[in-house]
């Protein structure tokens, strides 16, 4: 029922709407019957206590002790006077009875309705007993729901009980507050629904409308389709979640763009060894290659499979990276020392190309912690590109210095350098800048990869500067010990 953003909104809406109106009801129900019910027993008290203190003394005037009598002889004058008493209280009812519960006289004109009944015994008996009495009754069947009443004792001349007098209130207005409060309630309630049912259809179709497009583009994306955008509008949370869903599409739509590359790459990079092998191996079998040149042709061949194997060592490495399969062996090392060794290794490549060989270190040791093999391997790898890109006689320079808690090592060689549209893209997986590959004619373009995938495994960095024509730079960090 409730699985709809609208519908949900309209249930929570609509729940808190009825909710609030029904507290806010009783609320002001209970301040206004509290209020009533104090007026009402103020009125009845004050009305009790005026009269009684009227009959007290037309009694006491009078020439007789029976309060009977006292009624008989002025019965017109005491109607008139309790009339007058509730003329400005029309809810309000004398009544004096004797001390048998009998009805001897009352305020209203209807005396059929209140003489010659009977208030029970045990009213009287108790107000007589205690000489006033406030409470709720019907008083037997005199009337047809308890009423408010407050009774007082009336004496004689000898200061004995004579009577009882009644003030009661039959007020209903409370009721008629009460009904008209709830009429009122009940139309600001469906008014404000009204109004929160069009505030909320708006508002929601407002929200589930990017929404909807935001499906239907997830729909495209799971067949494939990373081209669909979702429109943005407004700064809201919303359009933050659009802007969002737009760069993971892009992202995806990258990813996979890399994807067909990455396989179109290792196709070919596979392929093209592979086709020279055969090539080669088919030529000596059938005897268009002479036994005299196998020598040379199986060293092709074996340059290839070596090509071939390292080509399938990366991509295994690759893929236990990103499986988070490899785990680094993390070890304290002297930078520098490896630093010298690796430049060493290359010095007949060096003297080939008559490079200036310059080695910068902030002192003799060096300690990182790393892991020393991965470490070796991001530094002969980009040693071994500064120097096959360098100019003859060229400058050649390796750089360690120590900042703060890290260790910056950077490779510089002045020669042909990185263009700008290329340097985004070096360290992703298969990107050559060479493209005619005539400097570089052994690399499959997985290297500065997977240097890439060491140092942000080790939670550090590495870039790359250039200008291009004149020289490149690369820079990587590692952990001081």
């Amino acid at each position: 029922m409730f699985k709809s953003i609208f519908t949900r909104y309209i249930a929570a809406f609509m729940s808190i709407i009825i909710i609030s109106f029904a507290v806010l009801a009783v609320v002001v129900g209970s301040i206004v019957a509290t209020h009533s019910m104090n007026e009402r027993k103020s009125i009845t008290e004050e009305s009790a206590n005026t009269v009684k203190d009227f009959l007290e003394n037309e009694f006491t005037q009078s020439n007789t002790n029976d309060i009977q009598l006292f009624i008989y002889y002025n019965y017109t004058n005491l109607r008139r006077t309790l009339t007058l008493f509730t003329s400005y209280e029309k809810d309000l009812v004398l009544l004096l009875a004797d001390t048998k519960g009998n009805v001897l006289i009352t305020d209203k004109l209807a005396d059929a309705e209140y003489v010659n009944a009977t208030i029970p015994s045990e009213f009287v008996e108790d107000i007589v007993k205690n000489g006033t009495n406030s409470d709720f009754s019907s008083f037997g069947d005199l009337f047809s729901s308890p009423q408010l009443y407050h009774a007082l004792l009336i004496k004689n001349k000898s200061n004995e009980p004579s009577a009882v007098l009644f003030a009661i209130s039959t007020d209903s207005s409370l009721t008629t507050l009460s009904k008209l409060m709830n009429r009122t309630v009940i139309t600001a309630m469906l008014i404000v629904m009204t109004a929160a049912l069009f505030t909320v259809y708006y508002t929601t179709k407002k929200i589930t409308a990017p929404l909807k497009k935001i499906s239907s583009a997830a729909g495209e994306y799971a067949k494939g389709n990373f081209s669909v955008r979702v429109p943005v509008n407004g700064t809201d949370e919303i359009a933050q979640l659009s802007e969002s869903f737009n760069s993971m599409a892009e992202d995806l739509e990258n990813h996979e763009k890399k994807r067909s590359s990455f396989l179109a790459n290792v196709s070919h990079d596979l392929r093209t060894p592979m086709t020279s092998i055969s090539g080669f191996i088919d030529g000596m079998l059938d005897g268009a290659i002479p036994p005299e040149k196998h020598e040379h042709y199986l060293s092709i061949v074996a340059t290839e499979v070596k090509r071939l194997s390292r080509l399938v060592s990366s991509l295994l490495e690759i893929s236990r990276f990103e499986a988070s399969e490899k785990k680094l062996n993390i070890t304290q090392f002297d930078i520098c020392e490896m630093a010298r060794q690796i430049l060493i290794s290359f010095e007949k490549k060096i003297d080939e190309k008559n490079l200036q060989v310059e080695f910068e270190c902030d002192s003799f040791n060096l300690p990182v912690l790393a892991d020393k093999d991965r470490v070796h391997q991001i530094l002969y790898n980009i040693c071994d590109n500064g120097i096959k890109f360098s100019k003859d006689g060229g400058k050649y320079v390796i750089s360690i210095k120590e900042k703060g808690k890290q260790v910056f090592v950077s490779v510089y060689n002045e020669g042909v350098g990185i263009s700008p549209e290329d340097l985004p893209f070096i360290f992703d997986r298969f990107y050559k800048s060479d493209k005619s590959r005539g400097l570089d004619k052994t690399g499959i373009g997985l290297g500065l990869f997977i240097a890439k995938s060491i140092i942000e495994a080790h939670g550090q960095e590495i870039w790359a500067t250039s200008a291009y024509g004149e020289y490149s730079e690369f820079v990587f960090t590692l952990q001081k010990a």
